[in-house]
């Protein structure tokens, strides 16, 4: 398993690149396991999943796209490297479509299965707010594309929707049945990595870096927040990729609703039959810990009691998910 600290700056990284959106850094993570499978050449032939979280609704589905494009390339002799076995994409709590997310923010605050963080006039005050300025912007950063317009989108959303429905209360936003100082999941292993011993025993040339600032001015100064990866998305599906969107029920900031609008928006030849199955029954040995619905090669979960780092809450439920992906199957109820 391989844990890739990107982009550069954040993690163990270090150096210097012009990295300043999602579409520039996948030629660097290519770069990388190009790297890894010189070095350790008895990987090469193995299944390769990519499997990310939050911020990597942009990258799981870019970085897998890329892969796919660079291996046409190797295998018509287009450039020389090495083929990335890819198998496997998925994405929990993921960022994939602000259209579709920055909505969700109002509907979830309102209706999920926990408590109401707005009230009935409070829900249709936002989906106004949504609708004349968030969607606005939005659209004009989808048409244009220029960094100007997405950082504009960016903004607006976030002044006019996100960030005052997240002070609406205390709540944490990663997992709404806690405070905002919410302890959880415990950060010992920044310490942990922080040490010397550690750093040493690794071979680390740097010292460990949570969320440094720096990586993040670079994405924001290009819109990258508000861009759409969903085709990237629709791709890797199309393509035959095993892959699964699936979000734990009480995390806010990429909440379930927001993921399955993304999920059920992926345009591939099944879609009208996901959008359509009604999410069944997910149980870990008979144990009810979600819902879920799959189609071909592609599955869309709600895992109960878990906020934005589901393995942390639910890890029996979230081995499962990550062992039938990597498996290449469908999710399926044990």
């Amino acid at each position: 398993m391989l844990y890739v600290d990107q982009p550069i700056g954040v993690g163990f990284s270090y150096g210097t690149d012009s990295v300043t959106s999602t579409v520039t850094a996948a030629p660097y993570v290519w770069k990388l396991l190009q790297a890894f499978y010189t070095q350790f050449p008895q990987y090469e032939n193995r299944d390769f999943g990519v499997f990310t979280e939050s911020y990597g609704g942009h990258y799981g589905p870019e970085f897998a796209d890329y892969f796919e494009e660079q291996n046409t390339k190797v295998a018509s002799g287009a450039i020389t490297g090495h083929n990335i076995k890819l198998v496997a994409l998925g994405v929990n709590n993921g960022w994939f479509d602000a259209t579709i997310q920055e909505k969700a923010y109002v509907d979830f605050s309102y209706n999920n299965s926990y408590k109401p963080l707005i009230t009935a006039s409070q829900h249709t005050s936002y989906l106004n707010a949504y609708q004349s300025k968030c969607l606005p912007a939005l659209q004009s950063c989808s048409s244009s594309g220029t960094n100007s317009a997405c950082k504009n989108a960016d903004s607006i959303c976030y002044n006019s929707v996100e960030g005052p429905l997240s002070q609406t209360g205390d709540f944490d936003v990663y997992d709404i049945r806690a405070p905002s100082n919410d302890p959880n999941p415990p950060e010992t292993y920044v310490s942990y990595l922080q040490s010397s011993t550690v750093t040493k025993a690794i071979g680390a040339k740097s010292t460990y870096q949570e969320c440094p600032n720096a990586p993040y001015q670079q994405f924001a100064s290009t819109g990258d927040n508000p861009r759409s990866f969903l085709s990237q998305l629709s791709d890797v599906v199309k393509s035959g990729v095993t892959t699964v969107v699936w979000a734990g029920d009480a995390d806010w900031i990429c909440n379930w609703f927001g993921n399955q609008g993304a999920a059920e928006a992926v345009s591939w030849p099944g879609q009208a039959t996901f959008k359509a199955k009604s999410l069944a029954s997910y149980t870990v040995n008979g144990v009810a810990a979600g819902t879920f619905k799959s189609v071909n090669n592609f599955s869309f979960a709600r895992i109960f009691g878990a906020g934005h780092e589901v393995p942390f809450y639910q890890p029996a439920a979230a081995l499962q998910v990550f062992k039938q992906t990597m498996q290449k199957q469908p999710l399926t109820s044990t």
